[in-house]
């Protein structure tokens, strides 16, 4: 704790409460992975909790509603369609049910789960992007465009892909000489900053595939390393000294030569897990193996990264998955939860901050970034940045119907883009069987089309017939809109591609 002219720092977060859930609440027998690579293993929107699992004969993940607690039974329907295991999990920041994987097969696939739940086991993704010629351990998903997924893996490369067209859209082979440990976005996602194995911090344009700002030795231990951007620009970073003691550096980029603070915890094994909440600047930090996640508050005044509590238990944590702060109850001042995976267990964990009054505490939930992207994939590629667009928690978070929804969910087969002009398609693209995908989207169809109930009466179940027709319906009109909005992207993109033919063929270029 900082003193400042001898009282006390003042800070509505000080008093930050964490408490575990009771056993009731939590999720038990699940068989958490065992893999050594260190992320996660667990992510989480309101909607639901993914944790990567062990698997025989290849890599599975499980994903259950939310609300779930109680036994998981060994029956239970895993998403298992990776060749070997699964190494990280992101959920998509524009849409609850698409959850991207990545796996030691060297493939990132993307996933879309029922509104209800997986009710069967899930094999086949509706894209899967290869590029990667070693195992892919890295995911990060734009914070603001839609559909743009970034990639890392053990080839020291990371890809940037247009998901909703399965592309890939940027590579950057020559920034990284050594195995990348970390990668995060920035606020808008114009940039990103990435530490690598050769000690060194790094800002990087993926656009313009050019390295912004290098800081050579962030941390001189040899053991791994992370990075996150801060909503104001500057990055935190957890790594080990010399001395092997775990430590947190704050940096401004702006000017990389001095860290603005830095501060030494213990000699634990365990590599730091940094979650960072833009809303309130709070960095939790989950040390795997650690029986603790401590947190921090990140301010302007000095020593800028003030320590303000850690919650402590008896069983060590094999990794944790954060929740977004639209999933949180504003109702009990809760403003962070974790999902602590023990060896067969999952165990949420509340972190609020008292209060007496029952009303609506603005001052704990500024606007907070909603599920509507900013920006679409193209205009994100064609240079334009954007802030994330904020919704109010005030009531708590209803999500609205998304304009964009369907650009994922219902897109048609990837086509190779050389029809009619005779160009190949971009490398590491996989291209889906037309007959495949448009089985999957009509199975899609069906499982979200809620089962008839029992009519006691004729007029109700009429009533329930018209319906289920009006919601099949409307969901035929969404496919039929979303696949000519593609078309006529694929149109555009035919008419600039000949226009370049006939450039090439003139000799103008």
């Amino acid at each position: 704790m900082s003193f400042r002219r001898g009282v006390v720092r003042q800070s509505k977060f000080r008093h930050v409460f964490a408490q575990a859930w009771k056993t009731e609440h939590c999720i038990d027998d699940v068989r958490v992975s065992r893999v050594t690579w260190d992320s996660p293993l667990c992510a989480v929107n309101p909607k639901f909790i993914a944790v990567i699992i062990e698997a025989g004969g290849g890599g599975a993940f499980l994903v259950v509603p939310i609300s779930k607690s109680g036994r998981i039974d060994q029956s239970c329907p895993t998403v298992c369609g990776h060749a070997a295991p699964v190494l990280d999990i992101q959920w998509s920041p524009h849409d609850d049910n698409i959850i991207a994987s990545a796996s030691e097969d060297c493939t990132v696939k993307v996933w879309q789960i029922p509104d209800g739940g997986l009710t069967s086991p899930m094999t086949e993704a509706i894209v899967t992007l290869e590029g990667h010629s070693k195992r892919v351990g890295i995911l990060a998903w734009h914070p603001t465009a839609f559909n743009i997924l970034l990639t890392a893996g053990c080839d020291n490369m990371i890809c940037v892909w247009n998901v909703g067209t399965g592309e890939l859209v940027y590579q950057l082979a020559d920034a990284h000489p050594d195995l990348i440990y970390s990668v995060g976005w920035n606020k808008d996602g114009s940039a990103v900053c990435t530490v690598c194995k050769d000690k060194a911090l790094r800002v990087i344009d993926p656009r313009r595939g050019i390295v912004l700002k290098v800081k050579e030795k962030v941390h001189d231990g040899t053991r791994p390393m992370r990075a996150v951007f801060l909503s104001d620009g500057k990055i935190l970073t957890t790594g080990f000294s010399r001395m092997s003691e775990r430590q947190l550096a704050l940096w401004d980029t702006k000017d990389l030569s001095e860290p603005m603070a830095v501060q030494e915890m213990d000699t634990s094994n365990g590599v730091l897990l940094p979650f960072y909440d833009p809303d309130t600047n709070m960095v939790y930090l989950c040390g795997k193996g650690d029986c603790t996640i401590r947190y921090f508050e990140v301010t302007d005044e000095s020593p800028y990264v003030h320590f303000l509590s850690l919650y402590s238990s008896k069983e060590p944590q094999r990794g944790a998955g954060f929740l977004s702060k639209r999933g949180v109850d504003v109702n009990k001042c809760e403003i962070a939860r974790f999902y602590k995976l023990h060896e067969r267990k999952v165990e949420p964990i509340s972190m609020t901050v008292p209060r007496k009054s029952d009303l609506f505490q603005g001052d704990l939930y500024p606007d907070t970034a909603g599920l509507e992207p900013a920006l679409l994939a193209d205009e994100w590629i064609a240079g334009q940045d954007a802030a994330p667009l904020l919704v109010s928690l005030s009531g708590g978070y209803n999500a609205p119907p998304s304009k964009h929804r369907d650009t994922l969910r219902s897109k048609p087969p990837l086509v190779s883009q050389d029809s009619g002009t005779g160009a190949a398609p971009p490398s590491g693209c996989s291209v889906a069987a037309p007959t495949s995908t448009s089985t999957s989207v009509a199975k899609e169809t069906e499982e979200e089309v809620p089962p008839p109930r029992v009519a006691t009466r004729e007029t109700d179940g009429n009533t329930e017939r018209s319906k289920r027709e009006d919601d099949v319906l409307n969901e035929l009109l969404a496919e039929m809109k979303a696949l000519r909005a593609v078309v006529l992207a694929q149109n555009q993109r035919i008419e600039l591609l000949e226009r370049q033919l006939a450039r090439i063929e003139d000799g103008d270029v």
